[in-house]
């Protein structure tokens, strides 16, 4: 399963943990990704999507055919 978020293309990035001392240490940021179900008019069905935090507030702000024009993706390239 990759952590990839379907609408705005967020990804896993990596960093470093910095200790009091200053040492530096490997680590990941991973997204906040939540599987979701998003009903789509069009279709008459819901449609099941990974979506960052960020993106489901999107989508219940704009509407899925709005934030999918707005990301400059269509329905056919997250489902």
């Amino acid at each position: 399963m990759s952590r990839v978020c379907d609408l705005t293309g967020k990804k896993v990035r990596t960093g470093k943990n910095v200790s009091f001392s200053k040492r530096h240490t490997a680590r990941t940021f991973e997204p906040n990704l939540q599987q979701k179900k998003v009903w789509v008019p069009e279709l008459g069905k819901f449609v099941k999507l990974k979506l960052s935090a960020r993106a489901i507030r999107t989508i219940d702000r704009k509407g899925l055919a709005a934030a999918l024009k707005s990301e400059g993706k269509s329905l056919k390239e997250v489902m």
